[in-house]
């Protein structure tokens, strides 16, 4: 079983194996974001782009349910595995797949109903918010089918299949690629196409990551979905973190942009969205790091092998710091070229304002990385209340901190530095209690009480 490589790979060649291939799959995914906003400021224009900046963070908070199962579910899947516990593992997968496929259903339906008065509430004009609507109704309808596959893209690393993982994320940017060129360019469709070229994407990766679980070569399968409800809890403690981190990312950005929608109108919300299109590659490729290698923090802790599990975690938190710090270099010098292409025609007002809050954003690069890789380390060693305080400060607490004072003394560049005073005091915190972990763990060989 390829799960056995969790105990058996040294720590830097279990890097390689696995979170390699996740972080080209996400690299390439997150571009078909990137390339999404550009189809959209391009073809559809500025207040299209806005629209989408200002709805997305309801859709991910939808998106936040299905999450929480998900990596809860994986989490202690990944430890039965660890304790040869097989059978209770695939229960863990069976209940957990049905039951987000259910939250899914809901999920659609309060989407498709209730979005437009969700919108309404951020204070955008008519024409955004017809836009927004129009956007997040395909979502909504769409919520069954493609809810799942975040899901699924975790359950295949828990089973080693991390390079049929990657494929498929690799399939998924291209076909949204190709339906963004058909709806946006050829047809010349609106705003819900390109959320209609997401959602037939997704779709088509649901059934490609559905596929190899039918058969019984993988450690999981579908079984009885019988739990008892102290797994469900734990499930739910797990995922926690990972759902109010999504929770609270959504609602800063919905605040965030009714700040900017005040300060500078809706041009400022679509200078930040440039910016959020172009943070989701450097996002993805540290989430798509620290999830990879998840499954094999979560093994090694239920075999109680710490010594590999704090190798593994130096190895994220070398990594993720090299990603980051190239990341902003990258931005700093080169940032101001990409812009452009966000735009329809020549916009030198956007371009300045955009370019000025890129380089103000970037220099958060040099402290997330911290609060990211150990956010799942946490969630990973079963240590759900840890990983929300850490997840929550980032997200949330320290944000809205930020929010709240620096945009009173630095006007609208007091918004392109919260992220920074937010990173700053996330790292501290983080660092904190991995120092504590470090004690506890580093000196006993058995998990304490």
């Amino acid at each position: 079983m390829e799960h056995k490589m969790f105990s058996t790979l040294s720590p830097l060649r279990l890097f390689f194996r696995c979170a390699l291939p996740s972080m080209a799959g996400m690299a390439v995914s997150s571009l078909y974001m990137v390339a999404d906003g550009i189809f959209v400021g391009k073809f559809i224009g500025s207040h299209a782009l806005a629209a989408i900046n200002l709805v997305m963070p309801v859709i991910m908070i939808s998106f936040a349910l299905s999450d929480m199962i998900a990596v809860g579910s994986s989490v202690q899947i990944s430890i039965r595995l660890g304790q040869g516990k097989e059978r209770e593992a695939c229960t863990v997968f069976s209940f957990s797949s049905l039951f987000i496929v259910a939250i899914s259903c809901l999920v659609g339906l309060a989407g498709f109903f209730g979005g437009a008065q969700a919108v309404r509430l951020m204070g955008a004009g008519d024409d955004v918010l017809n836009l927004a609507v129009e956007y997040m109704r395909v979502y909504a309808v769409f919520a069954p089918f493609i809810m799942i596959f975040f899901a699924l893209d975790n359950y295949l690393r828990v089973c080693g299949r991390t390079i049929y993982s990657m494929g498929m994320n690799i399939f998924i940017a291209l076909s949204n690629l190709f339906f963004d060129w058909l709806f946006i360019v050829h047809f010349r469709m609106g705003v819900s196409s390109a959320a209609l070229a997401s959602c037939i994407s997704l779709t088509l990766g649901t059934g490609i990551g559905l596929f190899p679980f039918f058969g019984k070569k993988l450690v999981l399968r579908f079984v009885s979905p019988r739990i008892p409800w102290h797994i469900l809890r734990n499930i739910i403690g797990n995922g926690s973190s990972e759902f109010f981190s999504n929770i609270s990312a959504s609602v800063s950005m919905v605040i965030m942009n009714a700040v900017l929608l005040r300060l500078s109108g809706a041009m400022a919300v679509a200078a930040f969205s440039i910016v959020m299109y172009i943070d989701s590659f450097v996002s993805s490729m540290l989430f798509g790091m620290v999830d990879a290698l998840q499954p094999a923090i979560s093994y090694n802790f239920g075999a109680a092998k710490y010594t590999r599990m704090f190798r593994l975690e130096k190895i994220l938190m070398t990594a993720g710091a090299v990603i980051s710090i190239s990341a902003m270099a990258s931005m700093l010098t080169g940032g101001h070229l990409i812009i452009p292409f966000f735009m329809e025609g020549d916009q030198p007002e956007l371009t300045a304002m955009a370019s000025r809050a890129m380089h103000l954003f970037s220099f958060s690069y040099l402290f997330n990385w911290i609060g990211t890789a150990a956010g799942s380390f946490f969630t990973a060693m079963n240590k759900p209340a840890v990983s929300l305080a850490v997840s929550f400060g980032q997200t949330m607490a320290f944000p809205l901190v930020s929010l709240a004072v620096l945009p009173a003394f630095l006007g609208i560049d007091g918004v392109w530095l919260t992220s920074l005073s937010a990173e700053i005091m996330t790292a501290a915190l983080a660092l904190s209690f991995m120092m504590s972990f470090r004690k506890i763990y580093g000196k006993n060989t058995q998990a304490p009480s």
